[in-house]
């Protein structure tokens, strides 16, 4: 929603709601897929079946693997439960800290986010687009990574500093990123991105699947029946926030 919100329509009484729930199993699916991918070493095996090679490695084992989740919305909450299950240790990022939690072993606040990358095996990016969260991850967070460290972006571009992620993924100071949006898109020809080795590009399509699009009319059908009778709306976005605030 962050496109929207320009100041004369935040301070409007103009109500904004989203399509919250539609796209989050699909996108935990995407961050799993991706994570299995890098441990796996799934595009190694592309690459050599493409060029007729009997490319035989060791691969990784994921259990007990710790996964940072930077944003605890309802998306961010479905990827921990889902990694969860997979057996990886699954921390989150949020407003605030918080030592309980039913989806995430751990909550840190996001004012200490360079402290707690400092052990996970993977980073996956989520928070919505704000003033607050626009640039959140630059040079002093990927250094904090570990080297074997992979990111995962399915947030937003602007969330990252793209020249600070290729310096981070070419100086080998983080092993890799899975990447579905970027700063500019659709991700122009030249950008370093195709051509990283550790590097999966994918075209801001991990929420997408089959049936999406009558999901998502549903929602809005539902909310506009609630609107003609009066009816509180779901989905009510805090637009001082930029996101529902629950």
């Amino acid at each position: 929603v962050d496109a929207v919100l320009f100041p004369e329509f935040v301070a409007s009484d103009v109500q904004l709601t989203n399509v919250r729930g539609v796209f989050d199993r699909a996108m935990a699916e995407y961050t799993l897929g991706l994570i299995l991918a890098f441990a796996k070493r799934l595009p190694e095996t592309f690459t050599a079946q493409t060029e007729h090679r009997w490319s035989y490695r060791l691969t990784e084992q994921t259990l007990g693997q710790k996964v940072l989740v930077v944003g605890v919305g309802s998306i961010g909450r479905t990827i921990g439960r889902l990694l969860k299950q997979a057996g990886f240790k699954v921390s989150g990022v949020g407003r605030s800290a918080r030592d309980s939690d039913p989806d995430f072993e751990k909550v840190y606040a996001v004012d200490t986010l360079v402290q707690s990358l400092e052990t996970a095996d993977y980073v996956v990016l989520i928070p919505p687009l704000t003033d607050q969260t626009r640039g959140l991850f630059g040079a002093s967070e990927f250094s904090a990574m570990k080297s074997t460290a992979r990111f995962i972006n399915l947030g937003r571009g602007e969330l990252v500093d793209e020249e600070a992620l290729i310096a981070a993924l070419t100086s080998g100071a983080i092993a890799g990123a899975g990447l579905d949006v970027f700063l500019n898109e659709p991700l122009p020809e030249n950008s370093p991105f195709w051509a990283l080795e550790n590097v999966i590009v994918s075209p801001h399509m991990s929420g997408d699947y089959h049936g999406f699009k009558e999901t998502v009319a549903e929602v809005f059908l539902d909310n506009f029946e609630r609107f003609r009778q009066g009816r509180e709306l779901v989905n009510r976005v805090d637009k001082t926030l930029g996101f529902v605030n629950t």
